[in-house]
């Protein structure tokens, strides 16, 4: 059974969806909230499978309400707007259906989602307290971009006097974040301080050369490069057994 939320400030359309989801024997409601501050506390209580989620909302639109949630379940943005739609797959979520939603088109978002949430991390908050490994996967907001992010795909980060820069793809938005908090978050068999300003992923490491005053250098697939501190390097050195 998918236990299922509906966000949206319109009335006649929660009941309009809610009508259409009646029709689906594995999916049961747990709710409905008019606004995003109600859908923070719903899928606080609830933990829901999936939400659906409208974008323009007063005070707080959708992706403001994700960048605001401890854990963002799966997503399914409904919404009259289509010109969000470019956006709405920017932050992956797992389908993006127009107003008036269609049976049909329900229907196939729905079996999208079942085959999708069995493969797809349930994202978590960069903020908790769970070590963050290769295989999870964070919300990301900067701005008016937002992004679901698998953490393996992020090949470094960056410093940015009181954010971080997180690379990832052609991406390189800047979240408001210190490199040591971040540091404490994650794995750190995956996830390698090489100096004050980056962190590496050790994945994404292509070629690895000593340098200037016993430090080393790191070549990243993407060829760019990182130095690794003297201080740090011995540690590197032991945690890559070379």
């Amino acid at each position: 059974m998918m236990r299922v939320l509906i966000v949206d400030d319109e009335r006649l359309a929660r009941r309009e969806l809610r009508t259409l989801l009646s029709e689906f024997p594995n999916v049961e409601i747990v709710g409905e909230c008019a606004n995003a501050e109600e859908g923070i506390e719903a899928i606080q209580e609830h933990d829901p499978d999936l939400v659906f989620l409208d974008i323009q909302m007063p005070d707080k639109n959708g992706f403001d309400m994700l960048a605001d949630l401890d854990d963002v379940p799966h997503v399914i943005f409904v919404t009259a707007y289509d010109e969000h739609a470019l956006r709405a797959f920017q932050v992956n979520a797992l389908d993006y259906l127009l107003k008036p939603v269609e049976e049909n088109r329900l229907a196939e978002a729905l079996e999208r989602v079942e085959k999708r949430v069995k493969t797809t991390p349930v994202p978590v908050s960069i903020d908790g307290e769970k070590k963050l490994g290769p295989e999870d996967q964070i919300f990301l907001k900067d701005g008016e971009k937002c992004w679901f992010v698998t953490l393996s795909d992020v090949r470094m980060f960056q410093s940015e006097g009181n954010y971080v820069k997180v690379y990832f793809n052609n991406y390189k938005p800047l979240i408001l974040r210190s490199l040591n908090a971040l540091e404490e978050r994650l794995d750190e068999r995956t996830f390698f301080r090489a100096n004050r300003k980056y962190i590496v992923n050790l994945r994404w490491i292509s070629h690895i050369e000593n340098w200037f005053n016993g430090g080393l250098r790191l070549t990243l697939k993407d060829d760019t490069t990182v130095e690794v501190s003297r201080r740090q390097a011995s540690k590197f050195k032991e945690l890559m057994s070379l």
